[in-house]
């Protein structure tokens, strides 16, 4: 009698992983660290044997998303700077 055992699947949280390694390494869109930590989230519920690589998924991706919104304010700042100088310069 010959069984066969399913392999478990750990797909979210490698793909998670792999998104947040990217988006740190590559520098992807805003979109890619959102994925992977959904996937991150959802693989730590579903996924027991992936739990480490959803949790490095996880903090990769907040990383990359940190960065992101840092750039972001920089940007804006500047921007709002920029104005100020023209407005005040100007005058």
């Amino acid at each position: 009698m010959v069984t066969y055992s399913e392999s478990p699947r750990t797909g979210l949280g490698t793909a998670s992983l792999v998104l947040g390694i990217c988006s740190l390494l590559a520098g992807w869109t805003f979109v890619a660290p959102v994925i992977g930590l959904c996937l991150g989230v959802a693989s730590r519920s579903r996924e027991p044997l992936s739990r480490g690589r959803a949790g490095w998924g996880i903090f990769l991706n907040l990383v990359a998303l940190a960065v992101w919104i840092l750039v972001l304010a920089l940007l804006v700042v500047g921007g709002v700077f920029a104005v100020w100088q023209g407005a005040t310069q100007s005058s």
